[in-house]
Order: C-alpha cells, then structure tokens, then sequence
C-alpha cells in the first residue's frame, strides 16, 4: 500500500460512512510519513473507523473489507474496527495525525483522515508484540521515524495492563539494534 491507496479507502470509508476516518493499523504510517520505508508498507489493509460513530466500522467492513468488490478490484482493502482496538499509550487520540485527502471526481469537499502517530503506533506494535509487529518497529527505529527516547517516556503512558510488556518488547529491539 502506499499514501495514494490509503487516501483512497480514507475517501471511500468516508463516503460510506459520511464521517472522519481514523487509521490506526500499520499503514497509519503514512499519514505522517507519506514515502515511509518499503518495508513498513507491505499490509493489503488499513484498520480504520468512523471518528465520530466507531459502532459504524461494520459498514467500512462491508463495503470495504476483506473479499469485496473494492479489495478484488484494486487489490487492497479496510478493515473496519473500533478504537478499542488500539493498544497506544494513554492520550493518543490527542495525537492523531490529520491528512486532508482530495475529493473524488464530482465532488468538492476535502475528507479528512486521522492517522495514528508514529511513536504511538510503534508502541501498539509493541503492545501486541507479533513477530511482523516487531519487525515494524525495529525498522521505524532504524530509518529514525521514530526515536527511543520518547517511545520510552510514552511507554510510562501505556496501560498497566501492556507498560511491562511493551517496555521489554522496546528494550529488546533497541538492543538488537546495538548489537
């Protein structure tokens, strides 16, 4: 996926929903790094909800998502879930990352897009800790999209639930990088 196929499911989860969107999955990334590495982009898929109603996810999902006539004809798609999903460090939401996406032909108002900011994302990452997920942050560390310091003060931010796991997750990517 790339910045162009994002704004595009934001533009269309926005027709379908006629609200914001807020992509939290891992192509969040390029809301704030519109040409980030290659290999950050490598998902079909951007998580992503209706800002103001997220119970409306199902209807991104439905005509968006996994097997529908928009992921069999241009080959990416959204998944619709809910804020609940994310797993980011508290305030997050406050953080979000505005895109402005163009309007489709015929139309004349902008769609606005809310994506996950980079630190907050490494650190859902994190949070989950797949094998793909370290491998995000480990390469959002390296080519500097993101940078240890605040991930660590962000981390104190995290629920108690995730902060332990998260901490050593980040702890043991910083050192593979050392090494």
């Amino acid at each position: 996926m790339n910045r162009t196929d994002l704004e595009h499911i934001v533009r269309a989860a926005a027709d379908v929903t006629g609200d914001e969107i807020v992509v939290v999955g891992s192509q969040a990334i390029l809301g704030q790094f519109p040409f980030a590495p290659e290999t950050l982009l490598v998902s079909l898929e951007a998580d992503a909800y209706p800002k103001h109603d997220p119970e409306r996810a199902i209807e991104i999902d439905g005509a968006l998502g996994d097997g529908s006539p928009f992921h069999e004809t241009f080959g990416y798609f959204a998944h619709g879930v809910g804020p609940e999903t994310v797993h980011a460090p508290a305030g997050w939401e406050e953080r979000l990352v505005r895109i402005d996406v163009p309007p489709r032909a015929g139309k004349t108002e902008m769609v606005t897009g809310w994506c996950l900011e980079a630190h907050d994302l490494v650190l859902s990452k994190l949070a989950v800790g797949r094998e793909k997920d370290l491998m995000f942050a480990e390469v959002a560390l390296h080519d500097g999209l993101v940078h240890t310091d605040e991930l660590r003060i962000r981390v104190e931010l995290m629920s108690d639930h995730d902060r332990e796991q998260t901490s050593l997750r980040l702890e043991g990517v910083v050192a593979k990088l050392r090494s």
